[in-house]
C-alpha cells in the first residue's frame, strides 16, 4: 500500500508540473532543465559520441520539449517522454553524421547485415549479471561502452537504457514504444552481442574477469524451463 501511495503521489506531482509547463511557467521550465539536463545529455552523448554534438542535440531536445509540451497527453510519464525525444534527436544526429562525413564506419553496415528480426519461436532467459556489473573498473567500463557502440540497433539502445541509464523494463518499453517482451528479448540479444565482442578482451585480462566469458557461454546455451518472450 505504501508503494501505491508513493506512486500516486509522484503521478500527482508530475501532473502539477506538466500543468505548469503547459501554462508557460518559467519556474517549471527551470526545474525541468535542472532535473533532466544531465541525464539527457549523458544519454545523448553515448549515442552521438561527441561532446559538442551532444550539447547541441541536448539543447534541441529541450527546445522540442518546450514547443511540444502542450501536446503531451500523459499516456507515458514525463521522464519516458523526454527520453523518447532524446533518443529520436540523437539517432537523427548520428545518422546525419554518417551521411555527411567521409569517414565511413562499419557500424552502419553491421547494423544492416545483422538487424534481422528475432523469431517468436526463439526462447530466451534473462539471467546473471550484465557486463556492466561484472566489469566495474572505470577503464574497463570505457572499453565496454566502446564495444557497445558496435552492437547493432535496436539492441544497443536497449542495453544503454537498461545497463547504463538504469531505466526499468517498463520505462524502456514506454521510451521505445514496444512491448515488455520485446524489451527483454532485445536486452538479452544486446548483452549477448556485447559479451561476444568482449570475449577476446576479457581473455587478455586474465582470470580476474573470466567470469564474464563463462557467463556469456551460460547465457548463450539453452536450458530447460526457459520462458518464451515476445520479440520483434
Amino acid at each position: 500500500m505504501g508503494n501505491m501511495a508513493s506512486a500516486i503521489a509522484v503521478r500527482g506531482e508530475e501532473a502539477s508540473i506538466v500543468a505548469e509547463l503547459k501554462a508557460g511557467s518559467e519556474e517549471a521550465y527551470n526545474w525541468l532543465i535542472a532535473h533532466y539536463h544531465q541525464p539527457i545529455y549523458s544519454l545523448v552523448y553515448r549515442i552521438v559520441n561527441d561532446p559538442a554534438d551532444a550539447a547541441d542535440t541536448t539543447q534541441e531536445v529541450f527546445l522540442k520539449v518546450f514547443r511540444g509540451i502542450k501536446r503531451f497527453n500523459g499516456e507515458s510519464s514525463l521522464k519516458t517522454w523526454l527520453y523518447r525525444i532524446a533518443i529520436h534527436e540523437a539517432s537523427n544526429q548520428r545518422r546525419w553524421w554518417f551521411r555527411h562525413t567521409s569517414k565511413e564506419s562499419s557500424i552502419m553496415a553491421q547494423e544492416d547485415e545483422n538487424g534481422h528480426s528475432f523469431g517468436l519461436g526463439d526462447t530466451l532467459v534473462d539471467q546473471g549479471e550484465s557486463p556492466f556489473e561484472l566489469l566495474a573498473h572505470e577503464e574497463i567500463r570505457a572499453r565496454v561502452e566502446e564495444e557497445l557502440r558496435q552492437v547493432p540497433e535496436p539492441y544497443r539502445t536497449t542495453v544503454l537504457l537498461r545497463d547504463i541509464e538504469g531505466l526499468s523494463y517498463e520505462e524502456i518499453a514506454e521510451v521505445l514504444q514496444v512491448s515488455l517482451g520485446t524489451v527483454k528479448s532485445r536486452l538479452i540479444r544486446g548483452r549477448d552481442a556485447l559479451k561476444k565482442r568482449l570475449e577476446s578482451f576479457v581473455g587478455e585480462l586474465g582470470s580476474e574477469f573470466r567470469g564474464l566469458s563463462a557467463q556469456a557461454k551460460k547465457d548463450c546455451s539453452s536450458s530447460p524451463g526457459q520462458r518464451e518472450v515476445e520479440a520483434v
